[in-house]
This record gives structure tokens, C-alpha cells and sequence, in this order.
């Protein structure tokens, strides 16, 4: 069986991690018999949460992680898509995990609140210096990226942009590429559900909430893949837009 390792559910959330929430979506949506288990990234093979086992087999990486089960066990999550679906697909997955992600990264991370009252909790009783000496780190990697070297509010804005263009790019449809469930819905529905969660209030999540059809979207996304957190998730959200 394989087994997916997690973080587990922290801030109204079935996983901090939107990349965590993507694979266990994947694996939901391939039909393959998973189980799910804490780990923490010292101990996974790209230090990195998630990866997966798979008999003897270590897997890092989100998108290895989907590679590697489609490949080995003959699933296609994009079954039924044509060439410019697939291709569609794969974009608004950029989207979502080179832009939107480092927009939720400044927002937990950089913003003292919310770093305080989220990402703090990682480091749990360890000194003050250590937990700002993580921090740190992470505020570096945001600025070796670039969108550590902007203000929120030009960071809230650029994320607007993508949710803008998501917004439009969904429209009217169940799922991302129209009628059929795709690899990509996980991706999107994570990464929106990361800047969703009412746990952090920011500019970007209030970004996000501008566009009904992305709300709606998420909230039906949860209902289905993660049942039992959807009625607080869901009213939260509502009542925030």
C-alpha cells in the first residue's frame, strides 16, 4: 500500500501544506488503496513534506509523486482531456504553485501576526533565536524568489492577478478544464484553500474572496474530497466573502 506523509490538519485545514493536500487529492482521484501518515522534512527524501512509499520505494515532490503512481499503476488523471486541456491544465498548475504559493508563503511567514499565531508552531519549544533564525530563512528564500523584495499590497496584487485570470479561466464550470475533473483540480483547490482558510487574514486571501466562482469553487472541492472539514471551512469562508 503506499503510504502519503503529511503534516496532518492544522488551521481549519486538512494540511498546512497545499502540496500535501494536492497529493492526497491525486491519490483520491486515482483510486489506488493509500494510507496517510505524519512525518516531519528531516525525514523525507527531498526534505520536503509530502512525500510518499511506495513498498521500497521513496518519492519526493508532489509532482514526482503523481509521475510516479500514473506511471507504475497506469492511471491517467487527465483521462479524456485533449492536448489544449492538458496543456491548459499544466499552466494553471504554474500558476498556482510558482506564483500563488509564494504569495501565501509572504502572507503566513511575513506578515509578524500571522507568522506568530501559524508557521511559529513548527518550531515548537525551541529558543526565540532559533525560531527566528527559520523565519529568517524562509524571508530570504521569499527575496531570492522576488516577492520578498515588494510590500503586501504589491504582493496582494499580483496574486489578484492570477486569481483574476483562474476566475476567468473557470467560469461558469465544475472544474478547471470544464465538465471533467482533472490533476489540476487538486492543485487548484489546495492552493486555493491555503489562502482561503480564515485562520490568516490578509490582503491576498481578501484577493481570493473577490471572486465568487473560485469561492464556490473550493468550497465544493472540500465538501467532496475532505467531508468532514467542509461545514466550518465552508461557513467561514461564505461569511468572509
Amino acid at each position: 500500500m503506499i503510504v502519503l506523509y503529511t503534516f496532518g490538519a492544522l488551521w481549519g485545514l486538512p494540511d498546512p501544506s497545499p502540496f500535501v493536500m494536492k497529493s492526497e487529492v491525486q491519490l483520491k482521484l486515482s483510486g489506488l488503496e493509500f494510507r496517510t501518515e505524519k512525518s516531519r522534512p528531516p525525514e523525507a527524501p527531498k526534505g520536503k513534506i509530502p512525500y510518499i512509499q511506495d513498498a521500497s520505494v521513496l518519492i519526493g515532490d508532489s509532482t514526482f509523486i503523481r509521475e510516479h503512481f500514473e506511471r507504475k499503476y497506469g492511471v491517467d488523471l487527465d483521462a479524456g482531456l485533449t492536448a489544449q486541456q492538458r496543456a491548459t491544465a499544466w499552466m494553471v498548475e504554474r500558476v498556482v504553485e510558482d506564483h500563488i504559493y509564494w504569495a501565501t508563503i509572504y502572507a503566513r511567514w511575513g506578515v509578524r501576526e500571522n507568522f506568530d499565531k501559524g508557521p511559529a508552531i513548527f518550531f515548537g519549544g525551541a529558543p526565540a533565536e532559533v525560531r527566528e533564525a527559520g523565519r529568517a530563512k524562509v524571508l530570504d528564500n521569499l527575496h531570492g524568489q522576488g516577492f520578498g523584495r515588494h510590500s503586501l499590497a504589491e504582493v496582494a496584487g499580483l496574486a489578484g492577478r492570477s486569481f483574476q485570470a483562474l476566475a476567468d479561466l473557470l467560469g461558469d464550470n465544475p472544474y478547471i478544464t470544464g465538465e471533467t475533473i482533472c490533476g489540476a483540480d487538486a492543485t487548484l483547490f489546495a492552493g486555493l484553500a491555503a489562502v482561503a482558510t480564515p485562520h490568516f487574514d490578509t490582503p491576498v486571501r481578501d484577493a481570493l474572496l473577490q471572486h465568487p466562482n473560485l469561492v464556490a469553487y473550493t468550497r465544493r472541492m472540500m465538501a467532496r474530497f475532505y467531508p468532514t472539514f467542509a461545514p466550518a471551512f465552508g461557513q467561514a469562508v461564505t461569511e468572509a466573502a
